[in-house]
């Protein structure tokens, strides 16, 4: 080896050292960097997520109070009626010749219906003319022979008065000349007699044609030409007329703890089946004091006349009646879900809800709703507010005197209805 050689060995070591100490240093950096941009990934990743994060979900449901109307109503079901329904019957019995009237058949008072064969009737009227004029016959021969029977008496006074006959033959003449008067009175009670029974006749005979008593139309026809009618013990129904189709009449059964909202003249809505969305407009006419009982249930009927311009209404249709008892115009006014809603009560550690002291009744016309006293969502608190309410549509409440102002926002509900069951299955 030269002395070279060995003058640059430990100057090759020497630089061997300081290059494995620069590259140590340069894995130390790289590491350093690397564990700088994780921590920074972490960061980024954590305040994305703190963006992104939904807050949290509100615990309860609000409305506001708001501006507007509130119309209370009387709702019910009744059937529909003609405002008039006249039932036509036959007063005497025989078989139906003619029927000139159908079902929907308009009729005008007077206009012939039907006629009942009146050959019988005829035949009676005829008899009993017959009868009149023989007994009339009897009471001219009659009245000829008391006038016979007077001459005869007064012959015979006179003649007893100049002794020329006796007592005898005056009595014979008086007993004759009365016996001819009672056959004269006799002769005119017969006439009397046979004259009713020939109005009566004449009557049955006019009875065979059966006449519309009322202008309308015809919603029932029960017989048929051929047919023979029995009138002996009841009047039986032949038509019945609705008089005015134009205006119809609904019974309405109205619940007894509602009848003392209603009033004559309140202003009404009729709706049926067959007319989906129409409206027929009405207004309470009588409210009737005799009750309905029907397995326990009292109601009372009213009355409601409505207007049936197109004819649209037919008798015996079932309509819903919907009555206006009262109407606030412009009022303040909350939904009747926030008058109903009662928060849950809060669940202990061991999972059942703690008992919570009942709040005191309050008089007719007032109730609580609860506002939210801090509104941080996850930290809500509820407040409770008096208010002062009058009427309901079923749907809200009015508000009276202020108690509550336009705007302010009203629990309705909860927003976790989970947590709501389980503390009602709990209380159980």
């Amino acid at each position: 080896m030269t002395s070279a050689q060995t003058a640059s060995a430990p100057r090759r070591r020497e630089l061997e050292r300081d290059l494995s100490r620069v590259e140590g240093r340069g894995r130390w950096l790289r590491l350093a960097l690397i564990l700088v941009l994780v921590a920074a990934a972490i960061t980024a990743i954590a305040v994305w997520r703190l963006k992104t994060q939904a807050p949290p979900k509100p615990r309860y449901l609000m409305q506001p109070a708001s501006r507007g109307d509130v119309i209370e109503t009387v709702q019910s079901t009744g059937t529909v009626q003609p405002l008039t329904q006249v039932q036509v019957g036959a007063q005497v019995s025989g078989r139906l010749v003619r029927v000139l009237a159908d079902y929907n058949t308009e009729v005008k008072k007077g206009d012939l219906l039907a006629e009942i064969d009146p050959t019988l009737y005829g035949a009676q009227v005829a008899q009993n003319s017959a009868q009149i004029d023989g007994a009339k016959a009897n009471l001219a021969r009659a009245d000829a022979n008391s006038r016979t029977a007077k001459i005869n008496l007064e012959r015979a006074k006179k003649l007893f008065a100049e002794n020329l006959a006796s007592q005898a033959d005056v009595d014979a003449a008086q007993g004759q000349y009365d016996a001819i008067l009672a056959d004269v009175a006799a002769s005119r009670a017969t006439i009397q007699q046979i004259s009713a029974q020939l109005r009566s006749s004449r009557t049955n005979l006019k009875y065979t044609q059966i006449f519309a008593p009322i202008d309308g139309i015809v919603i029932s026809r029960n017989i048929d030409p051929g047919q023979t009618v029995a009138a002996s013990f009841q009047a039986p129904t032949l038509f019945v007329i609705a008089q005015d189709l134009r205006e119809m009449r609904i019974m309405a059964d109205i619940d007894e703890a509602d009848v003392g909202k209603l009033a004559e003249g309140m202003v009404a809505e009729a709706t049926v089946d067959a007319f989906p969305g129409e409206i027929f407009k009405g207004r309470v006419r009588q409210i009737r004091y005799s009750p309905n009982t029907v397995q326990g249930v009292v109601t009372y009927s009213a009355v409601v006349d409505v207007e049936n311009p197109e004819k649209k209404l037919r008798p015996g249709m079932t309509a819903t009646v919907t009555v206006r008892t009262h109407e606030a115009k412009g009022v303040v006014r909350i939904p009747n879900s926030s008058l109903r809603f009662k928060p849950s009560p809060p669940v202990g550690s061991d999972g059942k809800p703690e008992p919570v002291v009942p709040l005191p009744a309050l008089p007719h016309g007032k109730s609580r709703v609860y506002v939210l006293g801090d509104a941080t969502p996850g930290k809500e608190r509820l407040d409770i507010r008096e208010i002062e309410v009058g009427i309901t549509d079923g749907v809200n409440t009015e508000i009276k005197n202020q108690s509550l102002a336009e705007g302010v926002q009203v629990v309705v509900d909860e927003t976790d209805q989970t947590l709501k069951k389980q503390a009602r299955r709990n209380m159980f």
